[in-house]
This record gives C-alpha cells, structure tokens and sequence, in this order.
C-alpha cells in the first residue's frame, strides 16, 4: 500500500479492511489470476469501493497484475482508479465506490448463480458498518434472508462509524432478525477471520446453514 499515495487514497477506509482481504484472497476465495473467467469460481464484491487501495495491493500481491501498476495509483492514465473498474482492472467482479450498491448486486449474483445451477460458487460482498446506513443494504438485507440464499456472505467491517450506532445485539441483530446466520471476530486476527469464513463456507455445503451468512470484522475505531 505504502507504493500508492494522494490524498484520495482514503486511507483509513483502506487499512480498516486490509487482513480481511488478505484472508479472503490468501485462504477462502476460489479464485486466482488464471480463473477469473471460470464459471465456478467465487466471487468477491468490494461494495466499500471508495477506499481501495488496500483491494489493489492485495490482487496485486496475489497476482491478477503486476506490482507496478501501484505507483500509478489514482492517475489519469492508471488502470487504478479512486474507485475500482471491473473493466480496466482483472479481478475485479464490480465497479463500486457509491456506498449501498455492492449488496445488492451481491444478493442478485447469488440468486442468478443458483438459477444457473452454480452451486458451488459462493459470493462474498465487504461492506462497512457506515455503508449500512443507506437504505438499499436494509432492503437487500430483508430479501436476502427471506429467500435463504446459502452461497451469500456478507462481511461488515465495523470500525464504529455508523451515523447512529446499532444498539442491541450490534449488526448482528440488524441481520440475524431477516434469517441470517452471524458471527463477530476480531478483524485484524487472520486464524479467527479464516476459521469464520470456512465455517460458513463448510456449513452452507453441508446443508447445516440454511441462509445467507454475515461476518462482522471489528477493528480500531476510525479517527
């Protein structure tokens, strides 16, 4: 990361979600440079696209394009924009940026997947907890949980930003009221990040969980 500079690199909205990517991209998600295209993989939504740069470092490090393109950052002739471009950059499932989109798109790939008899992809969509304050996650939420889509996780990174905080029960309560599976772990502990999103994983392939799954990853307060 520290290879991208600017003031729009938004860096605490980056570094908030820098090990649950580095988790995901190291140990859960079934993807990799050379099955982008594939059918079967899994899918992974940044809906926080507003911060990417810690997303870029991490496709970088994993290989979909070359660490060079990171000094580039933010340009007017980089592939690496302030907001990601599922166009110009591999990997890349969606361009994001305008908060409360990527849910919603993650509710419907989950759903389109299942029609299509994909049953094996899973889809993983990172929101923030301030994110959730747009009204579109609420209804994408809610719909989500009523059609018990068991290939859909959703992971909120919490960094108590939120406009008007949660009360009871955290997010968690938010999600679990609409049919949803959840679980809190600390953020920045790689073995209890990938032990939760392997067991959800595990569990929508057993059959033992019968809808959508939420991850929240709390880490240090913004500011």
């Amino acid at each position: 990361m520290t290879l991208m500079t600017g003031d729009e690199k938004h860096g605490p909205s980056a570094t908030s979600t820098l090990d649950v990517l580095w988790v995901l991209y190291d140990q859960v998600l079934r993807v990799s440079p050379d099955t982008v295209d594939d059918q079967g993989r899994d899918r992974f939504l940044l809906s926080k696209g507003h911060g990417p740069a810690a997303y870029y470092a991490v496709l970088a490090a994993k290989g979909f394009f070359p660490e060079s393109w990171l000094a580039d950052f933010g340009s007017a002739a980089s592939r690496l924009g302030y907001h990601p471009d599922r166009t110009l950059i591999p990997g890349v499932e969606i361009a994001s940026g305008s908060l409360g989109h990527g849910l919603p798109l993650g509710v419907g790939l989950a759903h389109g997947l299942i029609a299509r008899g994909l049953l094996a992809p899973r889809v993983y969509v990172l929101v923030g907890d301030a994110e959730l304050d747009e009204g579109s996650n609420s209804e994408a939420i809610v719909y989500a949980g009523a059609a018990g889509l068991p290939n859909l996780t959703v992971v909120a990174v919490d960094n108590q930003s939120s406009s008007y905080g949660w009360g009871p029960g955290g997010i968690e309560a938010h999600f679990a009221v609409s049919g949803w599976s959840a679980a809190r772990v600390p953020g920045r502990d790689h073995a209890a990040l990938a032990s939760a999103f392997l067991a959800t994983s595990a569990g929508a392939s057993s059959g033992s969980a019968g809808g959508p799954q939420l991850v929240v990853a709390t880490v240090e307060g913004k500011g």
